[in-house]
């Protein structure tokens, strides 16, 4: 493959990613437009159009998207995206699948010239009937091949459809692009929590937006994204960011944990030396990663107070000692190698027992269970009463400690 060639598919690939990703936010954007006026909605996409609104009980709104990456394009007579948009339309209305009544919308990144069809088809300075007069001659006169099934179409459309579907059509043209469509969200989501964590609540609605699109668009059968749902989200990913919590991450906690590359960590060497079995101690290492892959995004992201993280560590090191201090003065100097392991498993149970979140809110147990792991990792607490001098010898060889 040429470098010329490999350039043009991968500009090809590029423009159809960014398009659909263009669809997906867009779309969340106009619904969250939607939800600031407390409208009532579902929504689907690539059914009958790119984006569908359907307004409870009010006409279908359906939006044809079309992003360029540069803003040097122009919706002509006989562009492309004009007649695309056209031809889908005016098969979707004359096999029955879009009502005659719902609003027809292109929303394009590309510029409308003074004087153009689409020009007469925007939502200010109307003139349907010149709209129309423009398609016709474009039609009857184009040598554009492929727009020709779109002026097939439009050709055998009466005088009543041709004025009928100009009505119901608006054109909506230098519509922000895609990066600029995420200024946009910010501004929407920006009352929703404190302006440092816009960033932080916007990049986990869109996460979670992006996961629904696709459950929606892989399976014909799955519902539509209702305007309740989203609301729902917003409520709970608003609540997360309170003062009295921190998000838990659903990628974090469903993320596959490949057991083997903790196999030698000094933390899963203390949970052996308890002599539990091995579903509890692949349980330590998934609380593990779960605990320092979230810790480590909310210090990413300043989610973190000054300090806060070395408090906790604090707290759970203090409660930890009173429970090892406990059974080591129980156990004595002179207690048998089964009486240390047995209170080496109590203390451990208590870990996989215990409940210290980092804020009130955050209830999730991976966060505690782990963050006591991080700490055995750095030999900060343990849970065999000679768990430092135990590890020395299993470690040393290794070049561990």
């Amino acid at each position: 493959m040429t470098d010329d060639l490999q350039n043009t598919v991968d500009f090809s690939a590029t423009d159809a990613a960014l398009g659909y990703f263009y669809q997906a936010r867009l779309a969340l954007l106009s619904s969250l437009q939607r939800l600031s006026k407390d409208a009532v909605f579902a929504v689907y996409l690539e059914t009958l159009d790119d984006v569908v609104f359907d307004n409870d009980g009010s006409p279908l709104e359906l939006l044809q998207l079309k992003h360029h990456r540069e803003h040097l394009g122009n919706l002509t007579n006989a562009s492309p995206d004009l007649w695309k948009s056209l031809r889908i339309w005016m098969a979707g209305r004359a096999n029955g699948d879009i009502p005659l009544d719902s609003h027809l919308y292109l929303i394009t990144t590309s510029s409308v010239s003074s004087g153009s069809t689409a020009s007469y088809l925007m939502l200010n300075e109307r003139n349907e009937a010149e709209a129309v007069k423009r398609l016709q001659e474009t039609a009857a006169t184009s040598t554009n091949q492929t727009n020709e099934p779109a002026y097939n179409l439009f050709r055998n459309l009466s005088p009543k459809e041709h004025a009928a579907l100009a009505s119901s059509i608006v054109i909506f043209p230098n519509t922000p692009d895609i990066a600029d469509v995420h200024e946009s969200l910010r501004v929407e989501a920006r009352h929703a929590v404190r302006r440092n964590h816009l960033d932080s609540f916007l990049s986990r609605l869109e996460g979670w937006w992006y996961k629904r699109v696709v459950e929606q668009l892989i399976s014909p059968n799955t519902s539509p994204i209702l305007s309740a749902e989203i609301e729902s989200k917003i409520d709970s990913l608003r609540d997360q960011f309170k003062e009295d919590s921190l998000p838990v991450d659903r990628d974090i906690l469903d993320a596959e944990v490949d057991a083997e590359i903790y196999e030698s960590a000094v933390f899963v060497q203390q949970v052996k030396l308890t002599g539990i079995g091995t579903k509890r101690i692949f349980a330590a290492i998934r609380d593990y990663y779960r605990a320092f892959e979230q810790r480590s995004r909310w210090v990413r992201e300043d989610l973190l107070l000054i300090g806060e993280l070395d408090d906790y560590e604090q707290l759970l090191r203090e409660e930890w000692e009173l429970q090892f201090d406990r059974l080591s003065d129980e156990l004595g100097e002179a207690a048998a190698e089964d009486a240390k392991r047995e209170a080496a498993r109590k203390i451990y149970a208590w870990v996989e027992d215990s409940s210290f979140p980092i804020r009130p809110q955050v209830q999730h147990p991976s966060m505690t269970r782990g963050s006591f792991h991080i700490l055995a990792d750095s030999l900060r607490v343990g849970w065999h009463p000679e768990f430092m001098h135990r590890l020395q010898r299993v470690l040393e060889p290794q070049g561990v400690l």
